[in-house]
């Protein structure tokens, strides 16, 4: 049972589930990017190139034989992911920029002082009291 305890502490510790749910998130957000570049971007992109869609950019390596399919190198591909991941790099990079600055902000701020412990509530009445015997 201590096994089965410890996963479980561990398991619902604050940082495992901050971290699933940005897996989640991020997996979504990375389908959003992906159809914004292929569906949004690309096509104008392509139309302004003339008329090409990036996505049947192909080198054939070695041509279709009977029932094996062609080997290509699909580079249209490659620079419709590389679109994807430069605008995912800078939509993350905007996001660690906007949580840094709340961070600065909160450093910023003053925090109002420690109560005093108790030890030093017993010293400072011990003071007060033999200040106020010799002042008598």
């Amino acid at each position: 049972m201590g096994l089965l305890n410890e996963f479980k502490a561990f398991a619902v510790r604050g940082n495992v589930v901050d971290m699933a749910v940005g897996i989640i998130i991020g997996a979504a957000f990375g389908k959003i990017v992906s159809s914004f570049v292929g569906d949004i971007v690309m096509p104008p992109v392509g139309l302004l190139i003339g008329g090409v869609d990036f996505t049947n950019l192909a080198v054939v390596l070695k041509p279709a034989v009977g029932e094996v399919p062609a080997v290509t190198l699909n580079y249209g591909k490659f620079i419709q992911t590389v679109i994807d991941f430069i605008i995912m790099a800078f939509a993350i990079f905007l996001g660690v920029k906007a949580v840094n600055r709340l961070k600065r902000k909160e450093a910023v701020a003053p925090s109002a002082p420690p109560a005093p412990s108790k030890e030093e509530l017993l010293l400072t009445e011990i003071r007060d009291l033999l200040k106020a015997r010799n002042e008598s």
